[in-house]
C-alpha cells in the first residue's frame, strides 16, 4: 500500500503541479495560534511540515529563528510539538505531517522514546541533499531515502534570496532525480511568491521564511496571524496550479 506521502505526490502530478509544503515551527506564536495556523492552511497546502523550535538553529535563517524564539518564549517543549502535530491529525487524517528539527535534540530527549511518539511503525525517514553532497553520498542518501528527499537549492540558511538561477537548481535537481524516479524530490530554501513559478518541475516545492516572516508581520500590526497566512499559502497554491485547456 502506498505510504500517505507517496499518495500526496500522485495526487498533485494528477493534476499536473509539484506538491506544496509549508513550515511552521511548532508554538509560533503559542501552542493554540499555531493548531489553528496549520488547520487553515491545510486546506491549501499539500504537507505540512512542522519544526521543532530549537534554540541554536544552525540551518535556518532569520525568520524562522524568531519564530523558534517565540515559541521556546512561550514555553514550547517536545512533547507540545507531538501534542499539535496528535491534535492536527484527528482532524485531518489524511493530510500528511512531517516533522522537522535537529539530532541533537532528538538525542537528548532519547531516540527510542522520540520514534514510539512518532507511532515507530509509520515513520517515514526523510534525507536532506545539498549542492555539495558528494555524488557517492547522493546515491547512498536516494537509495536509503523512504518516500521523500529534501533538496536544499544553495548554501545558506533559510529564507536567502535565491542566489542560484531556477534553472540551475532544475539542473542539479534533474541530476538528484535520474538516481531514482520513483523517489519524490523536493526543492526548498529561497522559495517565495515571486520563484516559486520558476521552479514548477519539481515534484514539490517547500515554502517556509515567508510564512514565518508573515506570522511576524502580523503580530507587530496586531493582525490575526491565521488569515494572513493562509492567504500566502492560497496564493502561492495558485501559481503553480497548473493552468490551460485540457483536452
Amino acid at each position: 500500500m502506498a505510504s500517505l506521502l507517496s499518495q500526496t505526490f500522485q495526487n498533485a502530478k494528477s493534476e499536473n503541479r509539484p506538491a506544496l509544503l509549508t513550515y511552521t515551527v511548532a508554538g509560533d506564536n503559542n501552542k493554540k495560534k499555531s493548531l489553528e495556523i496549520l488547520k487553515s492552511i491545510s486546506n491549501y497546502a499539500d504537507i505540512c511540515e512542522l519544526g521543532f523550535p530549537h534554540n541554536t538553529p544552525i540551518a535556518d535563517g532569520g525568520q524562522i529563528q524568531t519564530s523558534a524564539y517565540r515559541a521556546i518564549k512561550n514555553g514550547i517543549k517536545i512533547n507540545d510539538v507531538f501534542s499539535i502535530a496528535n491534535d492536527f491529525k484527528k482532524l485531518k487524517k489524511t493530510k500528511p505531517i512531517i516533522l522537522m528539527g535537529y539530532y541533537n535534540m532528538i538525542f537528548q530527549y532519547n531516540e527510542n522514546k522520540f520514534l514510539d511518539k512518532c507511532k515507530k511503525r509509520g515513520v517515514n525517514f526523510i534525507q536532506l541533499v545539498s549542492p555539495t553532497t558528494s555524488p557517492l553520498r547522493l546515491k547512498k542518501i536516494i537509495k536509503d531515502s523512504h518516500d521523500m528527499v529534501y533538496y536544499i537549492s544553495m548554501l545558506s540558511t533559510t529564507g536567502g534570496k535565491l542566489k542560484v538561477s531556477p534553472k540551475k537548481i532544475l539542473e542539479r535537481y534533474s541530476k538528484i532525480k535520474n538516481l531514482n524516479k520513483s523517489k519524490n524530490v523536493v526543492i526548498g530554501f529561497g522559495i517565495t511568491e515571486k520563484t516559486i513559478k520558476s521552479l514548477k518541475k519539481a515534484d514539490g516545492l517547500v515554502v517556509g521564511s515567508a510564512i514565518c516572516k508573515e506570522i511576524s508581520n502580523s503580530i507587530k500590526k496586531r493582525q490575526n496571524p491565521v488569515t494572513n497566512v493562509t492567504n500566502i499559502v492560497k496564493r502561492l497554491k495558485n501559481k503553480i496550479k497548473w493552468t490551460g485547456l485540457q483536452k
